[in-house]
């Protein structure tokens, strides 16, 4: 299995806007079909996400997702690092970052012992050698790993649940970091909104990112 990102995100450094409400940001974001979008960057290969009741097998899945977000975000900061070109605060925000999802990695692979599914490969481009485009993807990257958490929670059971919640909530802070050295707003709303699948591809099709 081979996961593509691709970021095709405009580059606040020139010119255009780096601004953008949490609403905004869900608008670009979908997972679902085996595909994912959130603020331009592509990511495809991914398992659909479950929405029915509660259930040991539907945990499996949801935290095998979550487990590949994970995995995908691992390799994303590990990539950008071997390529030396982040300095000053990006370069600490992915320091500091990588530790923490290797310990979400970690986490998850040991709730899901056996289950764990190994990780594909994936392939960044640019996004890790070009310290603007890093910026725009940890953001995508960090967002998306909440609406997905979010999104999937009341489907969890209240055990995995609650090792879910231990991971969110640094990953909010993970959120707000990159969207500071992006020069985003980090907490635009009081209160994040979690699309359905329904929602996230009605909000693409009025973005122009999703056609049919």
């Amino acid at each position: 299995m081979e996961v593509t990102v691709e970021v095709v995100a405009r580059n606040p450094d020139a010119g255009e806007p780096a601004r953008h409400t949490r609403a905004q940001a869900l608008e670009r974001a979908v997972v679902a079909g085996g595909a994912l979008l959130a603020g331009g960057v592509l990511i495809t290969g991914l398992p659909r996400l479950a929405n029915s009741a509660p259930s040991a097998k539907q945990d499996t899945e949801i935290l095998n997702f979550a487990l590949l977000i994970e995995q995908l975000q691992v390799a994303f900061y590990a990539e950008s690092l071997a390529h030396g070109r982040l300095r000053g605060q990006r370069r600490q925000f992915a320091q500091v970052v990588a530790v923490h999802e290797r310990a979400h990695r970690k986490f998850l692979e040991s709730a899901l012992g056996s289950n764990a599914h190994r990780p594909p490969r994936f392939r960044f481009g640019e996004t890790t050698s070009d310290p603007a485009k890093f910026s725009a993807a940890a953001v995508a990257l960090e967002d998306t790993a909440l609406a997905a958490y979010n999104g999937q929670g009341p489907n969890l059971t209240a055990s995995s649940l609650g090792a879910a919640a231990r991971i969110v909530s640094v990953e909010a802070r993970h959120a707000a970091w990159a969207r500071v050295l992006a020069g985003q707003i980090p907490a635009p709303l009081a209160v994040d909104r979690p699309d359905s699948e329904g929602e996230a591809r009605a909000s693409l099709k009025r973005s122009g990112l999703l056609n049919g």
